[in-house]
Protein backbone atom coordinates (compact mmCIF):
# COMPACT_ATOMS: atom_id res chain seq x y z
CA UNK A 1 0.00 0.00 0.00
CA UNK A 2 1.43 3.39 -0.98
CA UNK A 3 1.68 6.35 1.41
CA UNK A 4 -1.40 8.21 0.18
CA UNK A 5 -3.54 5.06 0.36
CA UNK A 6 -2.28 4.46 3.90
CA UNK A 7 -3.06 8.07 4.86
CA UNK A 8 -6.57 7.75 3.40
CA UNK A 9 -7.11 4.51 5.30
CA UNK A 10 -5.82 6.07 8.54
CA UNK A 11 -8.02 9.14 8.07
CA UNK A 12 -11.03 6.89 7.45
CA UNK A 13 -10.33 4.98 10.65
CA UNK A 14 -9.86 8.20 12.65
CA UNK A 15 -13.29 9.39 11.44
CA UNK A 16 -14.87 6.05 12.37
CA UNK A 17 -13.12 6.08 15.76
CA UNK A 18 -14.12 9.64 16.68
CA UNK A 19 -17.65 9.00 15.41
CA UNK A 20 -17.86 5.75 17.38
CA UNK A 21 -16.52 7.35 20.56
CA UNK A 22 -18.74 10.43 20.31
CA UNK A 23 -20.82 9.54 23.37
CA UNK A 24 -17.74 8.75 25.47
CA UNK A 25 -15.89 11.90 24.37
CA UNK A 26 -18.98 13.96 25.15
CA UNK A 27 -19.10 12.44 28.65
CA UNK A 28 -15.40 13.23 29.19
CA UNK A 29 -14.03 15.98 26.95
CA UNK A 30 -17.38 17.71 26.45
CA UNK A 31 -18.30 17.69 30.15
CA UNK A 32 -14.85 18.98 31.17
CA UNK A 33 -14.93 21.75 28.55
CA UNK A 34 -18.25 22.94 29.98
CA UNK A 35 -16.75 22.98 33.48
CA UNK A 36 -13.62 25.00 32.73
CA UNK A 37 -14.78 27.34 30.00
CA UNK A 38 -15.70 30.15 32.42
CA UNK A 39 -13.89 29.21 35.60
CA UNK A 40 -10.50 29.11 37.23
CA UNK A 41 -8.90 25.73 37.81
CA UNK A 42 -9.37 25.86 41.59
CA UNK A 43 -9.86 22.93 43.97
CA UNK A 44 -13.64 22.96 43.51
CA UNK A 45 -13.30 22.73 39.72
CA UNK A 46 -10.68 20.00 40.03
CA UNK A 47 -13.00 18.00 42.31
CA UNK A 48 -15.80 18.33 39.74
CA UNK A 49 -13.44 17.23 36.94
CA UNK A 50 -12.47 14.19 39.02
CA UNK A 51 -16.17 13.32 39.44
CA UNK A 52 -16.69 13.55 35.67
CA UNK A 53 -13.77 11.19 35.03
CA UNK A 54 -14.93 8.66 37.63
CA UNK A 55 -18.50 8.70 36.26
CA UNK A 56 -17.05 8.04 32.80
CA UNK A 57 -15.55 4.78 34.18
CA UNK A 58 -11.89 5.77 33.79
CA UNK A 59 -11.13 4.40 37.24
CA UNK A 60 -10.15 6.10 40.50
CA UNK A 61 -6.38 5.92 39.97
CA UNK A 62 -6.42 7.41 36.46
CA UNK A 63 -8.89 10.12 37.50
CA UNK A 64 -6.59 11.09 40.40
CA UNK A 65 -3.53 11.14 38.10
CA UNK A 66 -5.29 13.42 35.60
CA UNK A 67 -6.33 15.84 38.36
CA UNK A 68 -2.75 15.88 39.75
CA UNK A 69 -1.40 16.66 36.28
CA UNK A 70 -3.94 19.48 35.84
CA UNK A 71 -3.05 20.91 39.25
CA UNK A 72 0.60 21.10 38.19
CA UNK A 73 -0.20 22.66 34.83
CA UNK A 74 -2.39 25.59 35.82
CA UNK A 75 -3.58 25.56 39.41
CA UNK A 76 -5.79 28.50 40.41
CA UNK A 77 -5.56 30.09 36.97
CA UNK A 78 -7.70 30.22 33.85
CA UNK A 79 -7.28 27.26 31.51
CA UNK A 80 -8.73 26.59 28.08
CA UNK A 81 -10.85 23.50 27.38
CA UNK A 82 -8.29 22.39 24.76
CA UNK A 83 -5.48 22.52 27.33
CA UNK A 84 -7.49 20.37 29.73
CA UNK A 85 -8.33 17.87 26.97
CA UNK A 86 -4.64 17.66 26.04
CA UNK A 87 -3.73 16.79 29.64
CA UNK A 88 -6.51 14.17 29.80
CA UNK A 89 -5.33 12.63 26.51
CA UNK A 90 -1.69 12.56 27.64
CA UNK A 91 -2.52 10.86 30.97
CA UNK A 92 -4.87 8.34 29.33
CA UNK A 93 -2.24 7.53 26.70
CA UNK A 94 0.30 6.82 29.47
CA UNK A 95 -2.02 4.15 30.88
CA UNK A 96 -2.90 2.67 27.49
CA UNK A 97 0.47 2.70 25.71
CA UNK A 98 1.86 -0.42 27.47
CA UNK A 99 -1.22 -2.50 26.58
CA UNK A 100 -1.64 -1.41 22.95
CA UNK A 101 -0.15 -4.53 21.40
CA UNK A 102 -1.03 -6.14 18.08
CA UNK A 103 -2.08 -9.79 17.92
CA UNK A 104 0.98 -11.49 16.44
CA UNK A 105 0.30 -14.71 14.55
CA UNK A 106 3.31 -17.03 14.71
CA UNK A 107 3.59 -18.67 11.27
CA UNK A 108 5.66 -21.49 12.82
CA UNK A 109 2.55 -22.61 14.72
CA UNK A 110 0.22 -24.16 12.17
CA UNK A 111 -2.59 -23.83 12.83
CA UNK A 112 -2.25 -20.81 15.10
CA UNK A 113 -5.13 -21.57 17.47
CA UNK A 114 -7.13 -18.62 18.81
CA UNK A 115 -9.68 -19.42 21.52
CA UNK A 116 -12.28 -16.65 21.74
CA UNK A 117 -14.11 -16.30 25.07
CA UNK A 118 -16.64 -13.89 26.55
CA UNK A 119 -20.19 -13.69 27.82
CA UNK A 120 -23.13 -14.18 25.47
CA UNK A 121 -24.02 -10.93 23.78
CA UNK A 122 -20.53 -9.45 23.99
CA UNK A 123 -20.03 -9.67 20.23
CA UNK A 124 -17.86 -12.80 20.27
CA UNK A 125 -19.23 -14.48 17.16
CA UNK A 126 -19.25 -11.25 15.13
CA UNK A 127 -15.69 -10.51 16.25
CA UNK A 128 -14.57 -13.96 15.05
CA UNK A 129 -16.17 -13.22 11.68
CA UNK A 130 -14.43 -9.86 11.40
CA UNK A 131 -11.06 -11.36 12.41
CA UNK A 132 -11.54 -14.10 9.82
CA UNK A 133 -12.18 -11.43 7.17
CA UNK A 134 -8.96 -9.61 8.18
CA UNK A 135 -6.84 -12.75 8.13
CA UNK A 136 -8.33 -13.88 4.80
CA UNK A 137 -7.55 -10.44 3.33
CA UNK A 138 -3.92 -11.05 4.39
CA UNK A 139 -3.96 -14.26 2.34
CA UNK A 140 -4.18 -16.70 5.25
CA UNK A 141 -6.10 -19.94 5.27
CA UNK A 142 -8.65 -19.66 8.07
CA UNK A 143 -10.97 -22.13 9.80
CA UNK A 144 -13.77 -21.29 12.21
CA UNK A 145 -15.03 -23.76 14.81
CA UNK A 146 -18.53 -23.30 16.25
CA UNK A 147 -17.64 -24.21 19.82
CA UNK A 148 -20.69 -22.45 21.28
CA UNK A 149 -22.72 -25.62 20.75
CA UNK A 150 -25.49 -24.51 23.12
CA UNK A 151 -26.83 -21.84 20.80
CA UNK A 152 -28.03 -22.82 17.34
CA UNK A 153 -28.08 -19.11 16.45
CA UNK A 154 -24.34 -18.79 17.19
CA UNK A 155 -23.60 -21.79 14.93
CA UNK A 156 -25.72 -20.34 12.11
CA UNK A 157 -24.16 -16.88 12.51
CA UNK A 158 -20.63 -18.28 12.31
CA UNK A 159 -21.53 -20.32 9.23
CA UNK A 160 -22.72 -17.14 7.48
CA UNK A 161 -19.41 -15.42 8.32
CA UNK A 162 -17.48 -18.45 7.01
CA UNK A 163 -19.35 -18.31 3.70
CA UNK A 164 -18.88 -14.54 3.47
CA UNK A 165 -15.14 -14.62 4.18
CA UNK A 166 -14.20 -17.85 2.40
CA UNK A 167 -13.08 -19.44 5.66
CA UNK A 168 -13.44 -23.13 6.35
CA UNK A 169 -16.06 -24.10 8.90
CA UNK A 170 -16.60 -26.93 11.35
CA UNK A 171 -19.65 -27.47 13.54
CA UNK A 172 -21.87 -30.09 15.10
CA UNK A 173 -25.56 -30.08 15.86
CA UNK A 174 -26.76 -27.78 18.65
CA UNK A 175 -26.27 -29.36 22.07
CA UNK A 176 -23.26 -31.47 21.02
CA UNK A 177 -20.17 -31.78 23.21
CA UNK A 178 -18.04 -28.65 22.74
CA UNK A 179 -14.77 -30.34 23.70
CA UNK A 180 -15.34 -33.07 21.11
CA UNK A 181 -16.00 -30.45 18.44
CA UNK A 182 -12.79 -28.59 19.38
CA UNK A 183 -10.77 -31.83 19.23
CA UNK A 184 -12.09 -32.45 15.70
CA UNK A 185 -11.43 -28.84 14.70
CA UNK A 186 -7.77 -28.79 15.78
CA UNK A 187 -7.20 -32.20 14.15
CA UNK A 188 -8.83 -31.12 10.87
CA UNK A 189 -7.00 -27.76 10.84
CA UNK A 190 -3.67 -29.59 11.20
CA UNK A 191 -4.51 -32.04 8.44
CA UNK A 192 -5.65 -29.34 6.02
CA UNK A 193 -2.72 -26.96 6.57
CA UNK A 194 -4.87 -24.18 7.99
CA UNK A 195 -2.97 -21.05 9.10
CA UNK A 196 -5.41 -19.76 11.75
CA UNK A 197 -8.10 -21.63 13.66
CA UNK A 198 -10.65 -19.38 15.39
CA UNK A 199 -12.72 -21.17 18.04
CA UNK A 200 -15.99 -19.78 19.39
CA UNK A 201 -17.03 -20.79 22.92
CA UNK A 202 -20.15 -20.68 25.10
CA UNK A 203 -20.37 -17.66 27.36
CA UNK A 204 -22.82 -18.40 30.12
CA UNK A 205 -21.87 -16.70 33.37
CA UNK A 206 -25.05 -17.54 35.29
CA UNK A 207 -23.42 -20.69 36.57
CA UNK A 208 -19.68 -20.03 36.75
CA UNK A 209 -18.83 -23.56 37.87
CA UNK A 210 -20.38 -25.02 34.73
CA UNK A 211 -18.64 -22.47 32.51
CA UNK A 212 -15.29 -23.15 34.16
CA UNK A 213 -15.50 -26.92 33.89
CA UNK A 214 -16.54 -26.75 30.24
CA UNK A 215 -13.80 -24.32 29.23
CA UNK A 216 -11.20 -26.31 31.16
CA UNK A 217 -12.34 -29.48 29.37
CA UNK A 218 -12.03 -27.70 26.00
CA UNK A 219 -8.49 -26.62 26.90
CA UNK A 220 -7.49 -30.13 28.06
CA UNK A 221 -8.86 -31.83 24.96
CA UNK A 222 -7.22 -29.29 22.64
CA UNK A 223 -3.81 -30.02 24.17
CA UNK A 224 -4.15 -33.70 23.24
CA UNK A 225 -3.86 -32.63 19.61
CA UNK A 226 -1.43 -29.72 20.08
CA UNK A 227 0.26 -29.36 23.48
CA UNK A 228 0.99 -25.65 22.84
CA UNK A 229 -2.62 -24.76 21.96
CA UNK A 230 -4.32 -22.39 22.33
CA UNK A 231 -1.69 -19.92 21.16
CA UNK A 232 -3.92 -16.96 22.04
CA UNK A 233 -6.97 -16.60 24.28
CA UNK A 234 -8.95 -13.50 23.35
CA UNK A 235 -11.59 -12.14 25.71
CA UNK A 236 -14.28 -10.14 23.91
CA UNK A 237 -15.81 -7.42 26.11
CA UNK A 238 -18.89 -5.32 25.43
CA UNK A 239 -18.07 -1.69 26.35
CA UNK A 240 -21.71 -0.97 27.23
CA UNK A 241 -21.48 -3.12 30.40
CA UNK A 242 -19.13 -0.59 32.04
CA UNK A 243 -17.82 -1.72 35.43
CA UNK A 244 -19.08 -5.30 34.88
CA UNK A 245 -16.20 -5.72 32.42
CA UNK A 246 -13.78 -5.78 35.38
CA UNK A 247 -15.39 -8.87 36.92
CA UNK A 248 -15.62 -10.56 33.49
CA UNK A 249 -11.87 -10.18 33.03
CA UNK A 250 -11.28 -11.65 36.49
CA UNK A 251 -13.48 -14.68 35.84
CA UNK A 252 -12.18 -15.50 32.35
CA UNK A 253 -8.58 -14.84 33.39
CA UNK A 254 -8.99 -17.49 36.09
CA UNK A 255 -10.70 -20.02 33.82
CA UNK A 256 -8.94 -19.66 30.50
CA UNK A 257 -5.74 -17.65 31.04
CA UNK A 258 -6.71 -14.68 28.86
CA UNK A 259 -3.80 -13.43 26.72
CA UNK A 260 -5.45 -10.37 25.18
CA UNK A 261 -8.62 -8.26 24.98
CA UNK A 262 -10.98 -7.14 22.24
CA UNK A 263 -13.44 -4.40 23.20
CA UNK A 264 -16.59 -4.10 21.08
CA UNK A 265 -19.62 -1.79 20.90
CA UNK A 266 -17.72 1.34 21.87
CA UNK A 267 -20.08 3.23 19.55
CA UNK A 268 -23.08 2.28 21.72
CA UNK A 269 -21.97 3.76 25.01
CA UNK A 270 -20.70 6.79 26.92
CA UNK A 271 -18.64 4.37 29.03
CA UNK A 272 -15.65 3.85 26.75
CA UNK A 273 -13.46 4.98 29.63
CA UNK A 274 -13.78 1.48 31.08
CA UNK A 275 -11.01 0.42 28.71
CA UNK A 276 -8.67 2.74 30.62
CA UNK A 277 -9.71 1.24 33.98
CA UNK A 278 -9.14 -2.28 32.58
CA UNK A 279 -5.68 -1.35 31.30
CA UNK A 280 -4.71 0.16 34.66
CA UNK A 281 -5.95 -2.82 36.68
CA UNK A 282 -5.06 -5.89 34.57
CA UNK A 283 -2.37 -4.67 32.13
CA UNK A 284 -3.53 -7.22 29.57
CA UNK A 285 -2.76 -6.50 25.91
CA UNK A 286 -5.61 -4.80 24.05
CA UNK A 287 -5.43 -6.12 20.48
CA UNK A 288 -8.55 -4.74 18.79
CA UNK A 289 -11.44 -2.35 19.39
CA UNK A 290 -14.78 -2.19 17.61
CA UNK A 291 -16.76 0.97 16.91
CA UNK A 292 -19.49 -0.30 14.59
CA UNK A 293 -21.01 -3.14 12.61
CA UNK A 294 -18.81 -3.35 9.51
CA UNK A 295 -15.55 -5.29 9.15
CA UNK A 296 -13.64 -1.98 8.92
CA UNK A 297 -15.04 -0.95 12.30
CA UNK A 298 -12.83 -3.50 14.09
CA UNK A 299 -9.23 -2.28 14.08
CA UNK A 300 -5.94 -2.70 15.87
CA UNK A 301 -5.81 -0.67 19.05
CA UNK A 302 -3.80 2.55 19.10
CA UNK A 303 -3.28 4.17 22.52
CA UNK A 304 -2.69 7.65 21.09
CA UNK A 305 -5.71 7.61 18.78
CA UNK A 306 -8.03 6.29 21.48
CA UNK A 307 -6.76 8.76 24.11
CA UNK A 308 -7.17 11.76 21.80
CA UNK A 309 -10.59 10.62 20.55
CA UNK A 310 -11.98 9.99 24.03
CA UNK A 311 -10.70 13.37 25.26
CA UNK A 312 -12.45 15.04 22.32
CA UNK A 313 -9.30 16.29 20.56
CA UNK A 314 -8.91 16.60 16.80
CA UNK A 315 -6.30 14.34 15.22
Amino acid sequence: MNDSATQTQNKGWWQRLTGGLKRSSSAIGGAIADLVSKRKLDEETLAEIEDVLIRADLGLATAADIVSALREVRHDAAISPEEVKAVVAAEVEKVLAPVAQPLVLDAAKKPFVVLVVGVNGSGKTTTIGKLAAKFRAEGRRVMMAAGDTFRAAAIDQLKIWATRTGAEFIAREAGADAAGLVFDAVTAAKQRGVDVLLIDTAGRLQNRGELMSELQKVLRVMKKVDAAAPHAVLLVLDATVGQNALSQVEIFQKVAGVSGLVMTKLDGTARGGILVALAAKFRLPVHFIGVGESVEDLASFSARDFARAIAGLDD
